[in-house]
């Protein structure tokens, strides 16, 4: 099947395309029929060059047009924008994100959560106070260690060093 989309033209950060006919099974930026025209969606107002005549030439030779290029070429009056967009339009409705498949899939494959009761009773109960010690002193040590602003000479670096021992 044959599709009229856009093809991603430009710099980094910086998009332009061009309006291509394409077969569908092409990746998007890759091989393509013919270019019918051009889209920037940088500029104020937006930049929309199409040929009519070859776009004209392709719809009536049967090629299906993505959502996007349907809205440029009804934007340059070449095509009439569907009812049924412009219901969805007015309604707000989008079409449905393709994640929604993917955590289906995902809920189905999961297993269900192991039970660890059974080996915490079994296993001792360390001290909170242990743990809590040990950040402490290691905090009390690091302010030491970032104070210096100065290179240090030989004889201060020895006396620090005898500190800390």
């Amino acid at each position: 099947m044959v599709k009229i989309r856009l093809r991603r033209v430009g710099a980094k950060r910086r998009p332009s395309y061009r309006l291509v006919v394409a077969d569908t099974r092409a990746p998007r930026d890759g091989v393509f029929i013919a270019i019918i025209g051009h889209y920037n969606p940088l500029t104020d107002p937006e930049t929309i060059v199409i040929d009519e005549e070859k776009a004209r030439q392709w719809l009536s030779q049967g090629a299906q047009t993505t959502d996007t290029a349907a809205r440029l070429l009804a934007k340059a009056g070449i095509i009439e924008e569907s009812k049924a967009r412009k219901e969805k339009i007015k309604a707000g409705v989008t079409k449905k994100p393709k994640a929604s498949r993917k955590k289906a899939k995902a809920s189905v494959t999961k297993k269900p959560p192991v039970s660890k009761k059974e080996p915490e009773a079994s296993a001792p109960k360390e001290p909170k106070a242990e743990t809590t010690e040990e950040p402490e002193a290691s905090a009390a040590e690091e302010p030491e260690a970032s104070i210096a602003e100065e290179p240090k000479t030989g004889e201060e670096q020895t006396e620090i060093t005898k500190e800390k021992t």
